[in-house]
């Protein structure tokens, strides 16, 4: 199984690049919800990693895709200029998930 990342910048891509994963950059939210598609199609995928900034542009698709697939594992992953926090998106899943809305 691989791993494949959907950056919004071209230095995470070059980064996670370094070490093996393959990647696209992307702006649109579109063009993301297309790859996307292109990549639950590809047995050999086994992670979809997605900047949190381009995930946060397709919130509701994500949370569906999460929901309604097996595999492949989608993850947010924050960029080289940090990220909304993994409490946050954790908290979010949650709800999403379960119904169950984390304070804190």
């Amino acid at each position: 199984m691989r791993f494949y990342l959907i950056s919004d910048n071209h230095d995470t891509a070059v980064g996670m690049r370094l070490c093996g994963v393959e990647g696209t950059v992307l702006h649109d939210a579109d063009s993301v919800k297309a790859k996307l598609a292109e990549l639950l199609a590809d047995e050999n995928i086994g992670i979809i990693l997605v900047t949190e900034k381009l995930a946060a542009m397709i919130p509701d698709y994500i949370s569906e895709l999460r929901l309604s697939v097996q595999k492949p594992l989608i993850v947010e992953i924050p960029d080289r200029h940090g990220g909304r926090g993994a409490g946050a998106v954790l908290s979010k899943y949650l709800a999403d998930a379960v119904g169950i809305k984390i304070e804190g």
